[in-house]
């Protein structure tokens, strides 16, 4: 059930370069007796031929590689090892692409190599009106119009938690252009954490799949509490991404499984059978039910992390609580 947690570790070696040893020649002088008339000279210390050989040291290798402006992970890649072999700094493809030190790449991820070039402004776009339709959500409304939930809200003078009803009127603006700024180099986690920390910022496909889990979710009657649990679930299984891979036959938003019953690989791949599923089950063809969150007795007095891993019979039980309030920013601000 369990996306493999990949854990990468960067060692770095110090090349210490050994001082030259030098041979010191010293005599060694008997002391003459007292009463002796004449010391006898030591006889002369013939000059030393020839040097001492310093210790080689290899000088790290330049690529001769320009670095392209996108690079696709392979399996086996860390971001030190990719900027390494373009003689780039890790630091610098990490903020390039919004990552942080504790950030997990994966096979088929596109990273940005070059340093983005600033946009352009663009003239704003008028303001618009919008009538609200049943199932229509503000973020459903953001999207289609190429604008954001904030700048909805704004215009509108609405809250996070505002509810829109049908036949109201929405004026939709361009979303406000961001400042002009250089990005934020990843500040490195504190090395007791064993998890990321979580965010309760989603790109736009992480966006698009919390708000069709709250939609779902609300369709099959699932309270609040439900929902947020499937959000937090998807999150920590699959970055809320539809993935079409993951530990051994895993897939899809939650990291689903067709040995244990969840269906096809076509089925879970299918956003909608694999939400479904994770609230309500599968019927298998042997007859037996794999259980979703639904059907496990007792759920709803559950912790958050428990109620999850009663469905996701997960290896690492202990991920799922620290997303309990990103969850609920989730099905707040996308439901």
């Amino acid at each position: 059930m369990r996306l493999s947690d990949v854990t990468t570790r960067t060692k770095y070696t110090r090349i210490g370069v050994p001082a030259a040893v030098v041979g010191v020649l010293a005599s060694s002088l008997t002391a003459a007796p007292a009463n002796a008339a004449v010391a006898t000279e030591a006889p002369p210390i013939p000059a030393r031929t020839g040097t001492i050989p310093l210790p080689s040291v290899t000088a790290r290798a330049v690529p001769t590689t320009a670095a392209p402006n996108t690079y696709t992970v392979q399996p086996g890649d860390t971001v030190y090892g990719i900027a390494d072999s373009f003689g780039l700094a890790a630091v610098d493809v990490l903020t390039w692409n919004g990552l942080g030190w504790r950030s997990v790449i994966y096979p088929g991820q596109t990273l940005i190599l070059t340093a983005p070039a600033p946009a352009p402004a663009a003239a704003p776009a008028p303001a618009t009106t919008h009538t609200v339709v049943a199932g229509d959500t503000v973020f459903a409304i953001a999207q289609r119009n190429g604008t954001t939930v904030d700048a909805i809200l704004a215009a509108n003078g609405l809250g996070q938690g505002a509810i829109i009803y049908p036949g109201q009127s929405l004026i939709i603006t361009a979303a406000a252009p961001a400042a002009s700024a250089a990005p934020a180099a990843p500040t490195p986690d504190a090395s007791t954490s064993d998890a990321s920390t979580p965010s309760a910022a989603l790109s736009a496909p992480q966006a698009e799949n919390a708000a069709l889990i709250i939609r779902i979710g609300r369709e099959l009657g699932v309270s609040d509490r439900g929902i947020a649990i499937a959000l937090g679930t998807s999150m920590v299984e699959s970055w809320m991404r539809n993935l079409d891979w993951g530990d051994r036959d895993s897939v899809g938003l939650f990291q689903q499984r067709t040995s244990t019953g969840w269906g096809t690989h076509e089925q879970i791949m299918d956003r909608d059978h694999a939400i479904r599923a994770f609230f309500t089950g599968a019927s298998n063809a042997d007859g037996t039910i794999t259980r979703g969150l639904l059907d496990i007795s007792g759920w709803e007095s559950m912790s958050f992390a428990e109620a999850a891993q009663a469905v996701q019979i997960s290896a690492y039980p202990e991920r799922y609580a620290p997303w309990e309030a990103a969850a609920y920013e989730w099905l707040a601000l996308y439901g």
